[in-house]
């Protein structure tokens, strides 16, 4: 097994080993790098489905994802992420096609627990674009300036699957659109490394707790500005049978976009909580 950086701040790449037979040691090891990079990608993988949930309970407790029309007939805790892009018109259903884009973290609005890990498996890929972006929030919490840092201390936000906007509720299910908010701290500690992040989530945020809507508009896009620090950041360019797993609770990330609407771009997914 190789390991190597992937961005000198975040990812790292891992060659030379079938998941499917790693051993205890490797398991520590590739975990240890999940921990420390808070991006793993791992070359040339072959998954049957049980084999892939399998691998994904290797690192948290796998839940079936909120979005119940995208989950696996057959495997619940499977989402098949790229299928379903057309309407019954034949029209691109953008909610599917451009599900993931923007900036974002995985599960802030998970009322089940605290949403760990996300991993994806590289099927189909289209010609051209498709990548996967993804940001380090501990450089971002680092680069923050102090009299931010001193006024973010306290501040909570609380976070629901549309967001303010209620963008891609028309995915979930009636029973689901109306899940209670869920809240978080804007400067969030890591429960394994003990290491402080900033913990911002446009794309499903509610409110700032306790903040009037002017103030906290302010502070909104203040934050966005300091989001994202471009010196930590990684692109992903998805090979065929690529698997990357990420940390949900120390980085941030985007589906670029770009690609064919009548290409395929399909991605097994599984979402663990701790």
């Amino acid at each position: 097994m190789n390991i190597e950086p992937a961005t000198p701040k975040l990812g790292a790449i891992v060659t030379g080993i079938d998941l499917n037979k790693a051993t205890e040691g490797e398991w520590r090891e590739l975990y240890q790098t999940f921990l420390d990079r808070l991006v793993l990608v791992v070359r040339e993988q072959d998954f049957t489905i049980p084999q892939f949930l399998a691998v994904a309970e290797r690192f948290g407790r796998l839940v079936p994802h909120r979005v119940q029309r995208t989950r696996h007939p057959e495997y619940p805790a499977l989402t098949q992420m790229g299928v379903n892009t057309k309407k019954s018109d034949g029209k691109v259903d953008q909610a599917v096609f451009a599900r993931g884009q923007g900036w974002h973290t995985d599960g802030p609005w998970e009322v089940r627990g605290v949403a760990k890990a996300t991993q994806l498996y590289g099927l189909e890929l289209p010609s051209v674009g498709g990548d996967t972006w993804f940001a380090n929030m501990y450089e971002s919490y680092e680069a923050l300036p102090e009299e931010l840092k001193r006024r973010l201390e306290g501040v909570e936000a609380e976070y629901v699957y549309g967001g303010r906007n209620k963008s891609g509720i028309d995915l979930l299910a009636p029973d689901d659109r109306d899940a209670p908010p869920v809240r978080w701290p804007i400067l969030r500690t890591h429960p394994e490394t003990g290491r402080k992040s900033l913990y911002f989530n446009p794309h499903h945020f509610l409110r700032f707790v306790g903040m009037d809507e002017a103030a906290g508009g302010a502070l909104f896009e203040e934050l966005k500005e300091h989001m994202i620090r471009p010196d930590a950041e990684y692109h992903h360019k998805w090979q065929t049978h690529d698997y990357v797993i990420w940390d949900n609770r120390s980085s941030i990330h985007a589906a670029a976009g770009g690609y064919p609407v009548h290409e395929r771009r399909i991605h097994w997914r599984a979402t663990m909580l701790e």
